[in-house]
């Protein structure tokens, strides 16, 4: 391993320059059902689209705590499928090492992969019912053969609380024989009627088919073994930082430009000779049928897959805008940084190109490609710079694959200054895997597209554990107390901080102990409080055994602090912090022009449409129309920096 060297004279200096870029674009079309990341990316955006969406579907309004709950149920269940994804590296022990490697945070979840495993999915699903329901008012079921997800709800038929079954993995809700409410798995257990489809009245169901992926999905409610209280968390929001001269384009189905270059994070089911994820059962790409549907989803392989994140950068030693994106600097040197809220993918070996699990082979390809004339070191980190990966010279179509996929992050530095670097034609080109469903569609007709651009960007110290312990400034993990400092880079100003943890919380999990995380802007002097008194809230009826983990996150607006950052973790019980993280949203100090384009099929033909915001800005921005003709098929999407 190679140590690391901060520069600090010179991050200064790259700090005073640091101009341009564009913070955080997104956009939503007025596509009916997939309008694109502008319409999901914020819980508050998600809500207000997953309201509209089912009012528009069932005629009902979200006033009361079912219909929200469903609302949100029906979303996932149209932009969430059931499959295997790969494994994420979050303990330093490798993708195919041992431990939990399932990804239990939202936001990555859905926007990384928009696919999971029933364990998965409604682990991620908590972060998102603790903040339209409230804390304490989901817990993910362990059933028979799968896992399962209930949500607590209050008000009419309810009472003053009761719990519900809400399995969007199976596509599954089951109301009462009146039809007046849900009913809980602990209901089910003990109802086999309820468990059978061939005695559930249509009429009582309200337009909702139980087992709708499969009518036989619903015998797995027969036993109730295991509750999972606080099983995942939120984590930051989904934030793209482009720097000048870099450009994103998303493609919505595998293949990349040439339509067979396949890149991905997941199983290989090799669907119809195509590689990577998929499913053959879901309601994903066909929405309209969910709603009133009679029977189940037809088999279809390839019904869903995989999408694509293309990043090209290629800095601009020449004007000085190559800054954007520096980590640090010096005569010798320069670190760029790279952070997405996709996962970076892998075209795995071609001996182990039909393997289910090829990409966890040594000698991938297309996650990251450096190109240009330079023949300076090159060297990878991704645990913030603690520790360096030699890569060897540099080289035209030198691939570094297996040293970042899983990733969401890394630091690559080149030994060579920037004027060396000057006319070399650098261009790094990483590729990672998103969710289609949440790339921008065109529908027939005219399109309005409306932009925004918060102008912020992340910084992380985490997911991954070593990226936490990285910033480790006090404690130690799997201890009650840990404390970590970040510090926006370039001298930016942190507007927000999110914290994480996961923590062995014990079986049964004890209903006193206590939880908090604390922040501080002034090196633990002084501490104001983020989560306060936090406690797994446990309700009655429960099954016989508990998950002995959870997680707590929070997060706090910053009045722009350009110093570092603190977060503490405590707790009463003596609990151990297993997994700790935190992430500082930032504010870039201009935003570039942004090219947007569009390319679409319409029949045989494949067409494109363009347009450049000249200062783009929080404020959504309407203006774009076009005609896309009748039927268009979305192909990709791209944003360029200028």
């Amino acid at each position: 391993m190679i140590p690391v060297r901060w520069t600090c004279v010179v991050l200064l200096a790259a700090a005073a320059a640091a101009t341009g870029g564009v913070g955080d674009p997104q956009i939503k079309t007025d596509h009916p059902w997939y309008p694109g990341e502008l319409s999901c990316s914020t819980f508050p955006r998600l809500f207000a689209t997953q309201a509209a969406l089912y009012e528009r579907a069932t005629g009902r309004k979200t006033d009361t705590d079912e219909d929200k709950a469903l609302a949100s149920w029906y979303w996932r269940n149209l932009n969430y499928y059931h499959c295997t994804v790969a494994n994420t590296d979050y303990w330093g022990k490798g993708v195919d090492g041992k431990g939990d490697m399932f990804i239990k945070e939202y936001w990555r979840g859905l926007f990384g992969f928009g696919f999971g495993l029933c364990y998965s999915t409604h682990h991620q699903w908590h972060g998102e019912m603790g903040r339209l329901l409230g804390p304490g008012r989901s817990r993910g079921a362990g059933v028979a053969g799968h896992h399962s997800f209930e949500v607590f709800l209050t008000g009419g038929a309810y009472g003053k609380g009761h719990w519900a079954l809400l399995d969007h993995d199976v596509s599954t809700v089951i109301y009462t024989p009146d039809g007046k409410r849900l009913m809980s798995v602990m209901e089910l257990t003990a109802d086999p009627d309820s468990r059978d489809h061939r005695k559930i009245r249509a009429e009582r169901q309200h337009g909702w088919l139980p087992g709708g992926l499969h009518r036989n999905d619903i015998r797995a409610y027969k036993s109730y073994g295991v509750a999972y209280y606080h099983a995942g968390y939120a984590g930051p929001p989904p934030m793209v930082h482009l720097r000048s001269g870099e450009t994103l384009r998303r493609y919505l189905k595998p293949g990349l430009a040439d339509g067979k270059t396949f890149v991905y994070w997941g199983i290989n089911y090799m669907a119809r000779g195509v590689p990577g994820p998929q499913r053959e059962l879901t309601w994903v790409n066909q929405p309209e049928k969910m709603y009133q549907a009679e029977k189940q989803t037809r088999h279809n392989p390839g019904q869903a897959r995989y999408a694509n994140a293309v990043y090209t950068y290629r800095p601009d030693f020449a004007s000085g805008t190559y800054k954007e994106g520096l980590v640090d600097e010096s005569d010798k040197h320069v670190t760029f940084e790279f952070y997405t809220p996709y996962v970076i993918a892998a075209a795995p070996p071609e001996a182990a190109g039909k393997a289910r699990w090829g990409i966890y082979k040594p000698g991938c390809t297309e996650g990251l490609v450096v190109r240009g004339k330079m023949t300076c070191p090159v060297a990878i980190s991704t645990d913030q710079g603690k520790t360096w990966q030699d890569c060897g010279p540099a080289s035209d179509g030198l691939d570094l694959t297996d040293r970042v996929k899983s990733h969401s992050q890394y630091f690559i530095r080149f030994g060579a200054p920037a004027k060396g670097l000057k006319g070399s034609g650098l261009t790094i080109r990483t590729v990672c895997q998103c969710a289609p469903t949440i790339i921008p569609h065109l529908k027939s007709g005219k399109n309005t597209i409306t932009l925004a651009a918060s102008g912020q960007a992340l910084v992380s110290a985490g997911p991954n554990l070593d990226q936490a312990v990285a910033h480790l400034v006090d404690g130690k993990v799997g201890s009650p107390s840990v404390t970590l400092e970040l510090s926006a880079p370039r001298g930016a100003p942190a507007v927000r901080a999110y914290a994480a943890s996961r923590q062995a919380s014990g079986c049964p999990p004890p209903k006193d102990d206590r939880y908090s995380i604390d922040l501080s802007t002034d090196g633990g002097k002084t501490w104001k409080p983020v989560v306060t008194d936090w406690r797994i809230v446990r309700r009655d009826p429960e099954p016989k055994d508990w998950w002995s983990h959870s997680f707590i996150d929070g997060e706090a607006a910053l009045d722009g602090v350009t110093g570092p950052v603190r977060v503490r973790f405590t707790n009463t019980g003596g609990k151990p912090f297993t997994r700790p993280e935190m992430h500082l949203a930032y504010t870039l100090p201009k935003a570039s022009p942004l090219k947007v384009t569009f390319a679409w099929r319409s029949g045989e033909e494949t067409k494109t449409a363009e347009h450049t915001y000249a200062s783009p800005s929080a404020k959504p921005d309407s203006s774009w129309r076009f005609d896309a003709g009748e039927a268009p098929e979305t192909l990709w999407v791209e944003y360029a920096a200028e």
